[in-house]
């Protein structure tokens, strides 16, 4: 894949994306008015999050790091990559369907462990309720998982990118639709999840046997490639599994605190827009095509792709971060302030996202280095390195959240994430030229910086002079508009006239995917 290719998979994985994580800000946005920070909103919360960390854990995380390299060099060599896609779906299925029917007996101790404050408290029962029903998840969105990773080893971004905004579609039709027919709101919703997961398997599934891999369902295998896979696989694990103990140990704090876990989620969905767009987006294109070029000796061409997905990354992530930091109270009372959220919502969620944003370059980054890792199918140093932020994480969250309160999570997610990408980039450094960034990125980086700086200050100057408008009923969402507007266009047009960027750079990519190539 060379590099304008590389960036084009990326605008198409980022634009769906985008477009699922609007969705899912829509989805919040109705949610929080609909049922404010209380029990409801609460339970729905850390039952939804139950199967996404498990998902994170099997799927997104270990299995999918592990097998995409392996899947991508046997497609690179020819190396019958059908047989292990069965023996890998076969393998993971039952895996997953044995860890569903234990959780659903386990349920009120997986619910203590994710929040123990509710203990006692109405949203305990509906949590365990919401989770038995929402677990089922993780078993089609795995599977599902598993056929992104095929699909994206192929160079076919555009079905596994889509396949997400289902879910979304679901939940906010759910939201639409269940008051006025009568449903329970927290149940109905809760329905949905499954219910997207299986639609999300069925699409996959589909585009997948279109590209020429039709899953055959097998009896499970301990084959030597699948040996491979699992030795691989359990460092991935491991490490996946300190970095959910990282989201745990901020849910248990924050169950503590009334109200903070449902201001955290929300702040946490906005930093995760940019974050999806473009860190997952880069991680998804990035990590076969790394891969593909280690089996083919191109260290050149790995380098070129890694420097181009890191400017990338900084070019459409550090003016977000930004923006986040300075004018976090507009953002969340114009999109949340409605209904059952009070001001009081807006301005903790508000301090969350700042603290939020100043983590986000260091999220995105971890997404371009971690695949100089997986492509070398190395998965034992992320795990050390992930064990050292969730010691920083551990330490943080507990040590200040007596000082600082609820807060403490939120900084402990930034630090940690600080931490994780400082420890990826120094241990990258014996792998050569191929895992450094070139000339060009270096260069550019600060440049990316400075621009995004002075959309920073003219951000801050258009919050003062605009203060009225953006908390006046109606008005306040042209204010909100024409602020992000103004930053928008400030920073494209600073990026340029300081050397961070030219507007070719995204112009071309985007030319190139509306060509298809």
């Amino acid at each position: 894949m060379n590099p304008i290719r590389l960036v084009s998979g990326i605008f198409t994985v980022g634009l769906w994306t985008m477009l699922s994580r609007v969705l899912g800000l829509a989805r919040d946005i109705i949610l929080l008015a609909a049922l404010g920070t209380g029990p409801v909103y609460e339970a729905f919360i850390v039952a939804f999050r139950l199967p996404n960390m498990f998902r994170r854990f099997f799927a997104e995380g270990a299995f999918n790091m592990a097998f995409v390299p392996i899947f991508s060099k046997k497609l690179e060599a020819g190396d019958n990559p059908q047989r292990f896609m069965n023996e890998a779906f076969a393998g993971l299925a039952s895996v997953l369907i044995l860890l569903t029917l234990l959780a659903q007996a386990a349920m009120p101790w997986l619910i203590l462990a994710l929040a123990s404050g509710f203990k006692g408290d109405e949203q305990f029962p509906l949590a365990v309720t919401y989770g038995r029903i929402a677990f089922p998840y993780i078993l089609f969105i795995s599977l599902a998982a598993l056929l992104s990773g095929v699909l994206n080893a192929a160079g076919r971004f555009a079905a596994a990118a889509a396949a997400p905004v289902l879910l979304n579609v679901l939940l906010v039709g759910t939201l639409l639709l269940a008051p006025p027919l009568g449903l329970d709101l927290g149940l109905a919703l809760i329905w949905a999840v499954p219910v997207a997961g299986v639609a999300q398997l069925a699409l996959l599934w589909s585009a997948a046997a279109r590209a020429g891999f039709s899953i055959r369902p097998a009896r499970p295998r301990l084959t030597p490639d699948l040996k491979r896979l699992i030795r691989v696989a359990i460092p991935a694990a491991l490490a996946g599994g300190v970095v959910q103990v990282n989201l745990l140990v901020g849910q248990q704090v924050a169950s503590y605190f009334d109200r903070a876990v449902g201001w955290l989620f929300t702040a946490d969905r906005l930093y995760q827009l940019p974050l999806g767009v473009v860190g997952i987006a880069i991680g998804i294109v990035l990590l076969p095509d790394l891969s593909r070029r280690l089996k083919a000796g191109d260290s050149a061409g790995s380098r070129n792709a890694l420097s181009r997905a890191g400017e990338l990354a900084l070019a459409l992530t550090l003016p977000c971060a930004v923006a986040l930091v300075v004018i976090p109270l507009p953002i969340v009372s114009v999109l949340f302030e409605r209904g059952a959220a009070r001001p009081e919502d807006s301005a903790a969620i508000a301090l969350a996202v700042a603290v939020y944003g100043a983590g986000l370059p260091a999220f995105v980054l971890q997404k371009v280095l971690q695949p100089l890792y997986f492509a070398r199918e190395d998965t034992r140093r992320p795990f050390n390195y992930a064990l050292l932020a969730m010691v920083a994480n551990a330490a943080a969250a507990i040590g200040l959240a007596p000082l600082i309160g609820w807060i403490a999570c939120a900084l402990a997610t930034t630090l940690a994430g600080w931490v994780m990408l400082a420890a990826l980039h120094f241990g990258a450094g014996h792998m050569g030229e191929a895992a450094r960034f070139d000339a060009r990125f270096r260069a550019r980086a600060p440049r990316i910086l400075l621009a995004s700086l002075i959309m920073g200050a003219v951000l801050w100057v258009a919050k003062l002079l605009l203060a009225s408008w953006l908390t006046a009923d109606y008005i306040r969402y042209l204010a909100l508009l024409l602020l992000v507007l103004g930053g928008a266009v400030t920073y494209f047009v600073a990026g340029p006239l300081v050397g961070a960027f030219r507007l070719s750079d995204f112009t071309g990519a985007l030319r190139r995917r509306k060509a298809g190539t």
